[in-house]
Order: C-alpha cells, then structure tokens, then sequence
C-alpha cells in the first residue's frame, strides 16, 4: 500500500483484527455483486469504501424515478442510465483507486460460473427466487462463499453461504427449490426504505469478514428483522444431507 492509502484505510489498518494484512486482502479482493438495486446499492458502496479492490455490478435494469427512495446508489440526474453505469460512477466518486466492473446484462448459467469462480465472494441482492437458486448452485459448484439479503415491506433478513465450510449449509438447504415461494415485488407490497439500507451494510460487513477471515460469519445462521418493531432474531440452520444443490460437494482448499 501506498502512502495515501495507508491514510485512508488508517481506521480499518488499527483494528487488530484487519491491520495491513486484512486490508491488503481486501485490496487483492474480487466481490461480486448480483443486483445494483436496494441491497446493492448500500453493499457496493461500503466495499468500495472499505477499499475492495475490484468490484463487479451486475445487473440489467435503467434507474427509475421509483428506485431513488431506497437506491441510494443512483441519483436523480441518472435516470434512465443503466444501473450498474450509475453504480459504477457512484464507487468511483467514493473510492477511485478501485476497479468497477460493469455488466448489464442478465446471466444465465454459464455466464455466472465463469463470473463467480473469478470471485472472492459473491454478495446476492437481487429480489427474485429464480436469480437466487442460480447464485446459489454457482457458488457451490465454485466453492466461493455467499452472502444472500432480501427485504421487502418492513422484514428483511440474510445469511452466509460459505461452501468452503464442511458444515455450512447453502441456501437450496434453507429454501428447497422444488418448493413454491411466490416472488413478490416491491413495487406492489412496498418496502421501507431505511431496511435495504440496513440490511445491505449487514451484507458487505459478512463479506468483508470473510475477505479477511474474520470470525464468526452468519454461516448457518439465519437472521431476521422486524422493521417495525426493530427487533433481529435467528435462526440456526444445519446442513441437508440430501440437499439437491450441495450434497456430495467437495470442500475447497481453506487456501483459496
């Protein structure tokens, strides 16, 4: 690291447990970020801060008036532009010595293996059950942790996949995907604005530790929050054995 990066990482660089190291490894980091919406918005601008190296948005939607309530990642005068170039310009303004990476394009199987197994970690804020299967079965099949947010209305909640942990289940263990899970969007249930915000910081923070090999993660743990009442709780989730997605999986070197 560099002189002015020493200084503006200087708050992470005196926790024990970053220091230089740990800010080193978010240096030579990949995230991968799947939505540039709500959840990504606030994901993607903390890694940026935080000093990730290289961030790649993917997502295939424009910037609507409607998004700017909770967005916070795009601004009025960008309406209309693509979300991942507004969300590119906004981490670049935030941190400049980074790499953004911007993809508009909706990925199909073999596009996201080739995405994810370039990754570090892979942090899934998009808001359909579909996208979040196939994140899933990419980062087992990878072996590239996940950190995976939803939040509509007043409730949000989130997890670690960490399939370089033996015990950590993944998300098809949690929602099976022969189950029937209706999708409902937020631009006919409504969302509070404030819980992306909350929610997606809550997701780069488990990516960063898991950049840096901070632990414990959310693997295994499923947290919920009431907006309403502001109240978290948690649920311990085990592995399935005979999980469709993930049983059988060989664990990659803790090396990688």
């Amino acid at each position: 690291m560099h002189d002015q990066q020493l200084l503006r990482y200087s708050r992470h660089i005196l926790l024990d447990e970053i220091g230089i190291e740990g800010q080193q490894r978010m240096l030579d980091a990949h995230a991968l970020v799947i939505g540039a919406g709500g959840l990504g918005s606030p994901a993607a601008m903390y890694l940026a801060a935080s000093g990730v190296g290289r961030i790649t948005l993917v997502d295939d939607d424009t910037v609507d008036l409607t998004n700017l309530q909770r967005q916070v990642m795009h601004t009025t005068a960008r309406v209309g532009q693509p979300k991942v170039e507004s969300g590119r310009e906004a981490l670049l303004q935030i941190n400049p010595d980074i790499a953004v990476v911007a993809l508009r394009e909706r990925v199909g199987p073999a596009r996201l293996a080739e995405l994810v197994a370039s990754a570090t970690v892979v942090l899934d804020c998009s808001d359909n059950f579909a996208t979040r299967h196939a994140v899933n079965r990419a980062c087992v099949a990878a072996g590239v942790p996940l950190v995976a947010g939803a939040v509509i209305r007043f409730d949000g909640q989130l997890s670690v996949y960490d399939m370089r942990d033996p015990a950590s289940p993944c998300y098809a263990c949690l929602f099976p995907p022969d189950s029937r899970f209706e999708d409902v969007a937020c631009s006919t249930m409504g969302v509070f604005a404030p819980l992306v915000g909350v929610v997606g910081a809550v997701q780069a923070a488990e990516a960063l530790k898991l950049v840096v090999g901070i632990a414990p993660s959310l693997a295994g743990r499923l947290q919920m929050l009431d907006g309403r009442a502001m109240e978290w709780s948690e649920v311990r989730v085990a592995r399935n054995p005979a999980c469709p997605v993930c049983a059988g999986r060989a664990v990659p070197r803790s090396d990688r």
